[in-house]
């Protein structure tokens, strides 16, 4: 009855349902990956970690773990009471007590904790797309997240414990990768282990990484892989569901602590640990050793050893690995890098034995169609009448033409009407409506087909988050900004709009009193003022075609 009593209890109590991210963070808060923290931080520790890296208790804590509200929510909570926490399928998992309701300063946070406010680093663009209002306070369990995947791998930081005192290891290096193992992270791991006389603790990431990273089951299948190259009683493979930020330097301590939850003595550092790559510009957002910098001087603290790795090259001459800094002068040095491998897969060239071993590309090559048999996103934006509804349908009629491709046609005026009805116009419905498109889109698209989205689309930002949910799951996304003068659109107004949103009668009407942000760096940009709709149709096939995603039998003859 008591049980009864506080399950309805907890159903009655405004709840939040978490995103992937808090998800991910809630996990690792309740399984003690996160110790010292009981919970979401509140405002007091969600200052000191932002400013000094540190808890309000003093505690080393170097990233901000918040749970993010919108203020509709925020209004009705209040400081000592209650929020109930579900999964997307509406299970609660569990109950946050509120120590505090507040609204951060993401552009601080950004700066503090990335070093930049550069939306190109996706930790920023992540933080910049959180609600406006924060609530802290501690977690009590009701339900375990979870799990229908390699479930025999997810180990919590007690069992993980357990298993290296059933082992009898003394000594344990743990490695953090979000990328397939290749003969160079093999060579660097056994050197770890060599170094500190230790056995290895595997933990790859299979929560949230860069969007553009290899799909974790792929990586995961790598990893079975990869253990045939270590003794079998020396390596333990446990996978770890963090939500990653790309914060480099302070995500290397944050990586650190969490080894120590885990039982590790030692903890290796890379090269550009946790970086993010280059910005807009070209240049990298963290030097390539600051991660390692900013470890060490914590090491202690942490209370584990740091094992600081240079990069390893492949001498060619020798055939082996090497750290740089021992490449002999004028040595034959070997490299290939993660954007050359993926456009390898992707063509079906040869991938060469020094880099990797023979199971671990056969089971890339599973993953990676050639890209005449992968999906792919057309995402067409613009004013209304510009031109976008019937480029849209030219390209689908010539692909249909072909045969090859399953394509569908996504048009916002008839999502409208079934997908997205009972939507209005404002910048909020707006946004969902776009999203709602994105996501089928992407669904088509992993599925192999072409989906073809033609919508006003008016904001850069929800475009964003269209091109990032097709990154996330690997698919090609193309956004096509048909640009054309509000005074073109206007004189092509078939459905009279514009004329009614002149006179006052159509309020929100996107170019007169709503806003369109016009995409600024669009991967094609056609201006219906200068080019017929048949034209705008044949460059955006020559286009695919030049980039392997077509035949060029579709070419037209001109």
């Amino acid at each position: 009855m008591e049980h009864y009593q506080e399950k309805h209890r907890i159903s009655s109590l405004p709840f939040w349902v978490l995103s992937a991210r808090q998800l991910c963070d809630l996990e690792m808060i309740v399984n003690e990956a996160f110790s010292p923290l009981s919970g979401f931080l509140g405002l007091e520790d969600y200052l000191s970690v932002v400013h000094h890296m540190r808890l309000g208790s003093g505690a080393l804590w170097p990233m901000p773990i918040t749970l993010d509200i919108p203020q509709t929510l925020a209004d009705q909570l209040v400081p000592g009471g209650e929020l109930a926490l579900r999964d997307p399928e509406g299970v609660t998992l569990a109950v946050l007590t509120i120590d505090s309701i507040y609204q951060p300063d993401h552009h601080l946070e950004a700066l503090r904790v990335f070093g930049t406010q550069d939306k190109s680093h996706p930790g920023v663009a992540a933080l910049f797309r959180q609600h406006p209002f924060n609530v802290g306070g501690s977690i009590k369990k009701v339900d375990s997240v979870t799990h229908y995947d390699f479930v025999d791998l997810r180990l919590s930081p007690r069992q993980v414990k357990q298993e290296i005192a059933r082992r009898g290891w003394k000594a344990v290096v743990a490695f953090q990768t979000r990328n397939p193992m290749h003969c160079a992270h093999i060579e660097l791991t056994r050197r770890a282990m060599k170094q500190a006389n230790a056995a290895l603790l595997l933990q790859p990431v299979v929560g949230l990484t860069k969007p553009d990273d290899i799909d974790y089951y792929t990586r995961v299948r790598c990893y079975k892989h990869a253990l045939k190259s270590y003794a079998t009683d020396a390596v333990l493979l446990s996978l770890l569901p963090l939500a990653m930020r790309m914060g480099g330097p302070r995500e290397a301590v944050w990586h650190a602590l969490i080894r120590k939850n885990f039982g590790a003595t030692h903890f290796i550092v890379g090269r550009d640990h946790a970086g993010p790559g280059n910005d807009k510009q070209g240049k990298a957002f963290y030097a390539p050793y600051a991660a390692q910098e900013m470890a060490l001087a914590h090491a202690q603290e942490i209370g584990l050893k740091i094992l600081a790795f240079e990069e390893m090259l492949y001498l060619k001459e020798e055939r082996r690995y090497a750290p740089a800094s021992e490449v002999p002068r004028g040595a034959a040095v070997l490299s290939l890098s993660g954007t050359a491998v993926r456009e390898k897969l992707a063509s079906g060239a040869e991938i060469p034995d020094w880099f990797s071993t023979p199971d671990i590309v056969a089971e890339l090559r599973r993953s990676y169609r050639p890209k005449q048999q992968q999906g792919f996103v057309l995402f067409f934006t613009g004013l209304s009448g510009a031109g976008k509804s019937t480029i849209a349908n030219g390209v689908a009629v010539r692909l249909r033409e072909d045969g090859r491709r399953t394509v569908s046609l996504l048009d916002g005026d008839i999502v409208r009407h079934s997908l997205s009805k009972g939507l209005g116009f404002s910048k909020e419905d707006r946004e969902t409506n776009v999203e709602r498109i994105g996501f089928v889109a992407v669904e088509i698209a992993r599925a192999g087909g072409v989906a073809i989205c033609a919508c006003i689309s008016p904001y850069a930002s929800t475009r964003q988050v269209c091109r990032e949910l097709a990154m996330t799951h690997k698919t090609a996304f193309f956004e096509i900004y048909i640009a054309a003068d509000l005074e073109v659109c206007e004189s092509r107004d078939r459905k009279g709009l514009y004329a009614k949103a002149r006179a006052g009668q159509l309020k929100g009407m996107t170019g007169i009193d709503a806003p369109y942000e016009p995409p600024l760096s669009p991967d094609l940009r056609i201006d219906t003022a200068c080019l017929s709709a048949a034209q705008a149709v044949e460059l955006i096939i020559s286009t695919l075609v030049e980039l392997d995603y077509l035949p060029s039998s579709l070419l037209h003859e001109s």
